[in-house]
């Protein structure tokens, strides 16, 4: 068969088309972009910071496989000492993101924060492709950290969700939480949030365990 100039440029366009659709469709670590810890740091609400927060999810991606991607956590930090506040939306890239077994959770950042993503006990993931407990289930750990909104922004100054911008480990102060499994009581209907359900009964792990969590965190890939 002889093939004519708009054949090849017809048969390119296709394999390109299927290159693309086979990223998309793409499972296990290289092609994941989402994940929940599937552990904390251990000092609770104290990250570290940002910096120590993104360390973290970097560090268990690096672990699973998926280790060639800038790692961001989902955390807002509140303005203070002369530094503006930082929303956990701003941090994150711009989608779409999928969890290890391909299924993608939200085609955008807008599309994360509405109604319409794909964020649940079933899509929420370890990095290692692991349902983590939810509402009903012993121990419950779907209390997930992220200070922030449910529109993803940071919460005024002065008003810490943020256990100190993520450097306090103790009983005292406070994060905003979101439940992975968007279940909750249902009133308000705000604790079936994904990421602004309520907030913790203080910083360190106990009292993390006592709302309902495990200190765990939200990880997308930036790039």
């Amino acid at each position: 068969m002889r093939f004519t100039p708009v054949l090849m440029a017809a048969s390119a366009v296709i394999g390109l088309g299927l290159t693309a659709s086979a990223q998309q469709s793409g499972t296990g670590p290289a092609a994941m972009t989402f994940f929940v810890t599937s552990a904390n740091p251990g000092q609770g609400a104290n990250l570290g910071g940002l910096e120590g927060a993104d360390r973290h999810c970097q560090a268990l991606a690096q672990a699973a496989g998926a280790g060639g991607r800038n790692w961001r956590a989902y955390l807002s930090t509140m303005a203070t000492g002369g530094q503006p506040a930082v929303n956990a939306r701003d941090r994150i890239g711009r989608g779409p993101w999928q969890n290890t077994a391909g299924t993608v959770i939200a085609r955008s950042v807008d599309d994360l924060h509405s109604d319409a993503n794909n964020l649940n006990k079933q899509t929420a993931l370890t990095e290692r492709g692991a349902v983590v407990n939810g509402r009903g289930d012993t121990p419950n750990i779907h209390d997930i950290l992220t200070g922030s909104q449910a529109d993803g922004r940071a919460f005024p100054a002065g008003q810490d969700m943020t256990c100190g911008n993520w450097t306090l480990g103790g009983e005292d102060g406070s994060a905003m939480l979101g439940h992975h499994d968007r279940t909750g009581t249902g009133d308000p209907a705000t604790t079936m949030s994904w990421n602004a359900a309520h907030a913790s009964d203080g910083c360190s792990m106990p009292r993390l365990r006592r709302t309902g969590g495990a200190g765990l965190l939200y990880c997308f890939a930036a790039d």
